[in-house]
């Protein structure tokens, strides 16, 4: 690098100076008092201000390489890998996808065009299940932040999802964000300075939803909330009015999403699969926050579906398959089946005792208030049964009851949150313990109070129950027990799904005593979780089912995943886990269809998916789930391609079903011929009918929404070619672990993908810059592994990930600066290759360009920013009358096979040729070339602007001064041995 005195005045955007002891690049928001200067080839985090009055600036020039500074092919290779893995600038449409792990898919574009187009980007991202709405939502996000339409972000979740979010924004996205919960307050604010707020609005979050809603956090999260907020399960953030029970909770967390979109100016972005629960009015409140229009606006009208097109994007399953079929990556099929299993008479007689005692005490109640709670109470204890024996003795032992409540309505609403799965509820978890409380106080003192018969009755059943347990009696465990193994032995990995936390950990007991005997040949691991462990404790099993043990070993093939519906929602386990088994009917198909969607998402490799349902033939309440619910939801599900809410007459028809087995069957349900032959099924013909309706809309709804009006097959072109230039996965894992060989990390494979270094042998600044991104306690040896989001305590082979990032800006910096010692310095800026790739000599060049962008904002303005982008160009002859080959031609000499090497000394001669020549014609033409990679770049960026509707007035993009020459390497034919043939 060379240096001069210059006025301050003259330093342009994109001219180089040299100020303490290292280059800069001058950057858009530079006046002549400060200069706001980049690393030469650094990233933003490395920006800094600099005041020319206060310490020495001058401007500087890119120095050649040397002619002395000889490598090989693979050292050429290092280097331009590094360059490439280093760049956090691209000068492409998509600013950020220089800094994301990620190849988005087409159809996964499509929302970010669509925020493209908005001032503030508001939107409902309403995607079926296991599409990829995270990827979706956080390409959108680091969009934002890339171009400086935001400046931080914050994340509202559950708590058990919190962890994924902040592995995926910084797995995939380069994004590190806090984790705000209850766990994490107290040391958030011990390190916050006094009077000051955890939050910043430039800061970047996730956060658990219930915890900011409270009073104590709610106001000042609302003063210091970053402009962009992407909300995760919205549906859960709004309720029907008439909701009373359940209305508290999302209330509250309305009230926090209304606040923060009154800010006009704050980004929106909602997430859920599903928008509709089958209620209009939660669904026109979600939509309300995007926009108070859609609050009221019929979406019948022409200007009602246009309208709902701007904010609202909803693609099903078969949308995908049938608009994107080119990188999908879906299973091929859902085989979707249901297994019967007959009751043992021993069950079927306590069942049998249940119903009688269930019909006793709803018409021994006295009041319809009364009544109403006794019929949650034994409903309850109908389903614990159905569920398993553990759960009945649970629910037995404590009489099942609801929560004190005023009127019947209250009491119906409460007893659906307790007992069923409504679709409206305010969780995203089903609540799995057991409903186990005893009637209330007040109840009591009206007389309700069990008595000692009662009691004693209770017991004995409770007694029964627990004779139950075990394969022998209980034939449901048992055909789950052939069922499993049927998938186990097919090469199939399941989950099995219970409603309760006691059906949960009983069936995984009995699984585990069943495969694991002493000397069985196969053994299977199994683990349960359940609501009872929290969210760490849950990723940390599931970790431990999956992941490689503490000596390295692979997880075993033959697994088993027994859980609660606290795993249906947010989760990923398609890359773990290919099947479910629904061991428990859901009393709502949607929960199957979440649970199902696990599995059956995008990632899963598997191309056919194992969906199978459980259920007892003669058991009268799965008779009324399969017959009222899953059934016809499953045949909608099939004819349309499409998986359609429930109605709100589902609630009411499955009730009247219910009551007419408890209160008017004299005779348990499976001792009739059929319980829909009654005249009363007339709330059955209801729901079917308003079901179909329902059907039908979603059916003609595809056509509302804006997918059809983005030009999604022209912008993934541009996404592939800028992610090609910022190299394959494959690369950066063969760089990183060939840098890492060359610096004495001496990289060891591991059996499952990835590999170990010790990073303790590295040299002093890549050591420290390690340290600084894992942390001083972090286990030794460094672990590196291949998947996008490595497991915890594991550095993750993407190009983002801050330790594979530091790896090449280190081999970078020492190869640009030879003041490191040789053995530090793995890449080279100069080389002479003999291969048989090339028939004659020919010349490759790694060159850097800069670009200055200036692109159109949403309100009006022209933003300028910076950008570098890196070329391989190559010429054929002698460097004075060169023959200049296709891009595709140089980048093929990266991969031509090295014969040997040439002596030094000849080396030493050809690169001095060639560099003498920048200063004349080379240097020439690389200036035409940066001109001419400036107007592709321009028309890319006009392309997508055009697809997305963006604003184009004063987009322009211009080449900043001469290219740098980072590299020369020439290739020579193999068997040329004499200059002579050279020529």
């Amino acid at each position: 690098m060379t240096t001069a005195a210059q006025s301050v005045s003259t330093y342009a955007v994109g001219s180089l100076v040299h100020v303490r002891g290292r280059e800069w690049v001058v950057l858009p928001d530079s006046t002549p008092e400060l200069l706001v200067l980049r690393p030469l080839g650094g990233a933003d985090v490395d920006i800094a201000g600099v005041l020319p009055g206060l310490e020495t600036v001058v401007p500087a020039t890119f120095a050649p390489p040397t002619p002395s500074d000889l490598g090989d092919q693979h050292t050429a290779g290092l280097l331009r890998t590094a360059l490439r893995i280093g760049f956090r600038a691209g000068a492409g449409p998509f600013r950020s996808l220089a800094s994301i792990a990620v190849d988005p898919r087409p159809y996964q574009l499509v929302p970010l065009m669509m925020a493209l187009r908005q001032d503030t980007v508001r939107l409902l991202i309403a995607d079926d299940v296991g599409i990829g709405k995270t990827v979706e939502s956080g390409l959108i996000a680091a969009e934002l932040l890339a171009q400086g339409d935001a400046r931080g972000l914050v994340v509202l979740c559950s708590p058990a999802l919190a962890e994924q979010w902040r592995a995926e924004l910084h797995g995939k996205f380069g994004i590190d964000a806090r984790l705000v919960l209850p766990a994490t307050i107290g040391r958030l604010e011990r390190e916050t300075p006094y009077g000051q707020s955890v939050f910043r609005p430039d800061g970047t979050y996730v956060v658990s939803t219930d915890f900011i809603k409270s009073p104590r956090h709610r106001e000042d999260f609302l003063r210091n909330c970053p402009d962009l907020v992407i909300v995760d399960e919205a549906h859960t953030c709004v309720a029907d009015s008439t909701a009373r029970a359940s209305a508290r909770t999302s209330q509250q967390r309305y009230g926090l999403l209304r606040a923060l979109a009154d800010d006009s100016a704050r980004h929106l972005l909602l997430v859920t699969a599903t928008p509709h629960s089958g209620k209009e009015e939660p669904f026109r409140r979600l939509l309300g926050l995007l926009d108070p229009r859609l609050a009221t606006v019929s979406f019948d009208t022409r200007a009602g579906r246009e309208l709902l097109a701007q904010f609202f994007v909803q693609r099903r399953r078969a949308d995908i398959r049938e608009d994107f079929q080119d990188g999908a990556h879906f299973p091929s099929t859902r085989d979707s089946a249901e297994v019967s299993y007959a009751l043992h008479r021993d069950y079927r007689r306590l069942l049998g005792e249940v119903l009688a005692y269930a019909r006793e005490t709803v018409r021994s109640a006295d009041g319809a208030l009364q009544q109403r709670q006794r019929w949650w109470s034994t409903l309850a204890l109908l389903r614990t049964l159905s569920s398993s024996p553990a759960a009945a003795v649970r629910s037995l032992h404590t009489r099942a009851g609801v929560q004190e409540a005023d009127t019947p309505d209250e009491v119906d609403r409460t007893g659906e949150l307790t007992v069923s799965d409504p679709a409206d509820s305010d969780t995203t978890q089903s609540a799995d313990e057991v409903p186990g409380t005893l009637l209330p106080t007040s109840a009591a003192a009206d007389g309700d109070a069990i008595d000692e018969e009662e009691r004693a009755r209770l017991v004995a059943m409770a007694e029964a129950a627990m004779k139950l347990a075990g394969p022998t009696r209980d034939t449901k465990l048992k055909k789950l027990v052939a069922t499993v193994t049927d998938l186990l032995d097919a090469g199939y990995r399941p989950i099995v799904f219970c409603r309760y936390i006691a059906t949960s950990d009983y069936v995984a007991d009995h699984l585990e005593k069943t495969f694991n005997k002493r000397g069985v040949e196969h053994p299977v691991a199994v683990a349960s979780v359940t609501g009872e462990l929290s969210p760490d404790m849950r990723r940390t099993r599931i970790a431990e089912l999956t992941g490689p043990d503490e000596n390295g070993d692979p997880a075993p093939e033959r697994r088993v995943l027994v859980a609660t519906d606290c795993l249906s929602e947010g989760v990923n386990l398609q890359e773990s886990f290919d099947a479910v088994v629904h061991y428990d009917l859901a009393w709502n198909p949607t929960r199957h269809e979440q649970r199902e969607g696990r599995v059956d998402r995008f990632g899963q490799r598997t191309d056919t998916v194992k969906a199978l349902t459980l259920y007892g033939a003669d058991n009268p309440v799965d008779d009324i789930v399969l017959k009222v619910l899953l059934r016809k939801h499953e045949r909608i599900r099939r004819a349309t391609g499409i998986s359609v809410p429930v109605p709100q007459q589902a609630e009411s028809a499955m009730q009247a079903v219910f009551e007419e087995l408890i209160l008017r069957g004299e005779t348990p349900a499976f001792e009739q011929e059929s319980l829909f032959e009654r005249e009363q099924a007339q709330a059955f013909e209801q729901l079917e009918i308003a079901w179909e309706s329902s059907a039908e809309r979603e059916k003609a709804s595809r056509s509302r929404y804006a997918q059809n009006t983005i030009k999604k097959e022209e912008v993934a072109a541009e996404v592939a070619e800028i992610r090609a230039a910022l190299g394959t996965g494959e690369e950066v894992r063969e760089f990183t672990r060939r840098a890492l060989d060359a610096l004495r990390g001496m990289p060891a494979d591991r059996k499952q993908g990835g590999f170990t270094a010790h990073a303790d042998a590295l040299p002093q600044g890549l050591r420290d810059a390690v340290t600084a991104a894992l942390g001083p306690r972090h286990p030794r040896p460094v672990v590196f592994h291949d998947a996008p989001s490595a497991p915890r305590g594991e550095v993750a082979l993407t190009r983002t990930d801050p330790v594979v990032a530091a790896t090449a800006r280190f081999v970078l910096d020492a190869a640009l600066d030879d003041k490191f010692p040789a053995w530090q310095r793995p890449a080279r800026r100069c080389g002479v290759v003999r291969t048989a790739a090339v028939a004659r000599p020919t010349t490759m060049l790694l060159v850097r360009h800069r670009f200055r962008l200036n692109l159109p904002t949403r309100d009006g303005t022209v933003r300028t920013q910076l950008a570098e982008d890196a070329r391989v160009v190559a010429f054929h002859g002698r460097p004075e009358a060169p023959h200049w080959l296709a891009e595709e031609e140089a980048l093929a000499l990266l991969q031509a096979r090295a014969k040997g090497n040439s002596d030094p000394g000849f080396a030493t001669d050809h690169i001095t040729e060639i560099l003498a020549a920048l200063d004349t014609g080379l240097m020439s033409e690389l200036r035409t070339r940066s001109a001419a990679a400036a107007k592709d770049l321009e028309a890319a960026h006009h392309r997508v602007r055009t697809a997305s509707k963006a604003r184009l007035a004063g987009l322009k993009v211009t080449p900043q001064g001469d290219p740098d020459v980072l590299g020369v390497f020439l290739y020579r034919p193999a068997a040329t041995i004499q200059l002579g043939a050279d020529a």
